[in-house]
Parts: structure tokens; sequence; C-alpha cells
């Protein structure tokens, strides 16, 4: 049996585009987060909607951190 190269599921030619985008986004849910906290008071908080911000904000600054990585020739 022939040993089959491990590839990308992306396109290489996509990871800076994708890299610009994800940290984008990333970058607007955390300042809309930062906002929300700013701007709202202790009791009218919701829990579910900082988690749930919070955790769309990792994941893309996390995706996108990992893309700028792959762009720029450090591959992990």
């Amino acid at each position: 049996m022939a040993t089959k190269s491990i590839t990308s599921p992306v396109p290489d030619a996509w990871y800076p585009t994708l890299a610009v985008s994800m940290l984008a986004i990333g970058l607007l849910v955390t300042a809309s987060f930062f906002v929300y906290e700013a701007t709202s008071s202790r009791r009218n908080r919701s829990l579910a909607k900082e988690l749930t911000t919070g955790a769309m904000a990792s994941f893309f600054l996390g995706f996108g951190s990992l893309f700028l990585l792959l762009a720029s020739g450090v591959y992990v």
C-alpha cells in the first residue's frame, strides 16, 4: 500500500485571507464584548451572553492566529 502524504483541508492560498478576516471578526466581537460590559449595569448582565460572546471571540481569534502563523510560514 502506497503512503499518502498529509495535506491541508484548506488551500494554502486562502491562509492570508482567512487570517485577516477571522482576526477582524474576532476583534469586532471582542470590542462588542467590552462595550457590553461597560454599558450594562450589574443587574442587567447576562452570563449566557457573556459566555457566548467570549467563546465566539476566542474561536475567531484563535483560528485567526493559527492562519496568520500558517500564512507567515510557521507551520504548527
